[in-house]
């Protein structure tokens, strides 16, 4: 049976944050928003130790390539919708 994987990879700004505690905190709410709104696996896979700045994946398996492509717009929109300013940049593959 095929399948489509998708994954976004989203460049965050944080510029409020003065430490990672409150870097993590600001992570923490994204990740679980997308989780819970979209249905989608997302996990911070960058920059780590940075304290303004985050790299988050999110990744989501379908049968259908319109569908996988048009929830992974939709978590982008959600995130420039929610925490303007915060989207640096994002970069989208389906394969």
């Amino acid at each position: 049976m095929p399948f489509v994987v998708g994954v976004v990879e989203l460049h965050i700004l944080i510029p409020g944050a003065r430490s990672l505690k409150e870097k993590r905190k600001v992570v923490k709410a994204i990740l679980e928003k997308l989780k819970h709104r979209f249905n989608v696996s997302v996990s911070e896979v960058d920059m780590q130790d940075v304290w303004q700045r985050a790299v988050l994946a999110v990744a989501m398996v379908g049968t259908s390539r319109q569908v996988v492509d048009s929830t992974l717009e939709k978590v982008v929109a959600y995130v420039e919708s929610v925490y303007p300013g915060y989207l640096a940049s994002y970069r989208k593959e389906i394969v």
